[in-house]
């Protein structure tokens, strides 16, 4: 895994604010409602360093594939050990930037499916957070056709200086 290591969430409480300057979550904001994931975010931002960033993976409400999307919705596709079970929204693009930006981030799209459901990617560097279920990584994937997408942002904590 290189530079990245696994923290189960009740280590954060050894933490410091604004001792952290990489946050990786692959899937983890559509288990939270939008409230939650908004006070999620503000809690990451407090713990970042000036300049650090959180590099963030969720379900895209609009990839247009009926198969991912009986996957994906809020409550899964049935069985209880599926992890769309306890899913309680799926975003678009838009929702999870502003998610993101309420908190004080500053967002950069590298991954999404638009309006009109058309695939957008940018090039980002694995190695500052490879995520599994994008389209780099994920082995349903190719130019011809995709089959598991994923929005992925970097949501970057800003070097402010005061005066």
């Amino acid at each position: 895994m290189g530079r990245w290591s696994n923290q189960y969430l009740y280590y954060i409480d050894v933490l410091y604010h604004n001792s952290i300057f990489a946050m990786l979550a692959e899937h983890v904001w559509e288990h939270m409602t939008r409230e939650e994931g908004i006070i999620a975010a503000k809690h990451c931002y407090e713990f970042l360093q000036d300049g650090g960033y959180i590099r963030v993976a969720v379900s895209d409400s609009k990839f247009g594939n009926k198969w991912y999307h009986d996957m994906i919705k809020v409550g899964g596709p049935g069985p209880v050990n599926h992890p769309a079970y306890t899913y309680k929204i799926v975003y678009h693009y838009k929702d999870l930037v502003d998610v993101f930006k309420k908190a004080g981030f500053e967002v950069k799209l590298l991954e999404y499916c638009d309006e009109e459901g058309n695939f957008h990617y940018k090039y980002w560097n694995e190695q500052d957070g490879k995520i599994g279920k994008s389209f780099r990584f994920d082995t349903r994937n190719s130019l011809e056709k995709l089959g598991m997408v994923s929005i992925v942002i970097d949501a970057k904590k800003p070097i402010i200086i005061q005066n």
